[in-house]
């Protein structure tokens, strides 16, 4: 990248939502002017805490690292390093030094140095010492909403999965390595995946939610439960616990996406194991009857 003139996208992306993309096409755009596009970002969770009052973060690294994918190449930098920079330090040392910026693109809102000092008014006049344009993306609104991931956040947690799927341009999805619960639902009839959400990670409403899940590339509706599983006794991380609709099959240890596309109720703790049955059997066929509204 040293050698190389780049177009740099500037952000955390948390989401790589459609505000966020719209950064991204800015730096896409200079590979017509011989320029390589470059993203430079932090991990979310080394950034965003579930106590910071941000409320978590969207995806995890390595979620937000495959929707980056096809943008340009990423610089992931540490931020314990970059936190104590300057405005300026930051801008020579990494936009100058290290990534031979000659297009700098972020959002209206970006900020940097140390305790987010700097705003874009400043990068423009560092852009004009160190000898790089600056692009700023206009705001990206939906239904007369501007996308940013602080009301994403906000939808999810009020379990507007459906709102805050328009504003990322995609289903929110869960991706993680299936582990092993109680084995609770195969007992009953509904055999589920368990994947746990990260510490520090956004966990929306808790609930039962129409999903869909992908398996070796064919498309299964699904109902998912994100919360504590309080009719039994479990004390770990929140997790989704999900029924794959007419699947059949070991999934165990493989690394599964799923989609999640509608809230049907909030989540409830029962008073048996067959009342928690019977409750999992009409939310299975309020999934199977939803129409392509959901399932398209």
């Amino acid at each position: 990248m040293e050698n190389k003139k780049s177009a740099v996208a500037l952000g955390l992306f948390d989401g790589v939502h459609l505000g966020h993309r719209a950064v991204l096409e800015l730096a896409q755009r200079e590979r017509e002017n011989g320029i390589s596009p470059v993203i430079f970002t932090f991990s979310p969770q080394a950034v965003l805490r579930k106590n910071s009052g941000a409320g978590g973060f969207i995806y995890g690294h390595v979620q937000k690292l495959g929707l980056l994918d096809g943008f340009g190449g990423v610089f992931s930098a540490d931020f314990k390093i970059v936190k104590p920079f300057t405005g300026e330090e930051f801008v020579r040392h990494y936009l100058k030094n290290t990534l031979n910026a000659v297009v700098v693109c972020c959002g209206a809102d970006f900020r940097f140095g140390r305790g987010a000092s700097c705003g874009v008014d400043d990068l423009c006049k560092f852009g004009e010492k160190y000898g790089f344009e600056v692009r700023i993306a206009e705001d990206v609104c939906v239904d007369g909403t501007i996308v940013s991931s602080g009301e994403i956040r906000h939808r999810l947690i009020e379990g507007d999965i459906s709102g805050a799927n328009k504003l990322l341009g995609r289903p929110y999805f869960i991706r993680g390595e299936v582990v092993h619960g109680a084995k609770l639902g195969r007992t009953i009839g509904f055999p589920t995946i368990n994947q746990v959400f990260e510490s520090g990670q956004l966990v929306p409403k808790y609930g039962v939610y129409a999903g869909r899940v992908r398996v070796d590339g064919r498309s299964y509706r699904a109902v998912t439960n994100i919360g504590m599983k309080p009719t039994v006794e479990y004390d770990g991380l929140p997790l989704a616990e999900t029924h794959i609709v007419d699947f059949s099959g070991d999934l165990y240890g493989k690394k599964i996406d799923t989609e999640i596309l509608g809230f049907i109720r909030p989540e409830q703790k029962f008073n048996s194991v067959e009342e928690l049955k019977n409750q999992i059997g009409t939310d299975t066929e309020k999934v199977c009857s939803m129409s392509g509204e959901y399932f398209n």
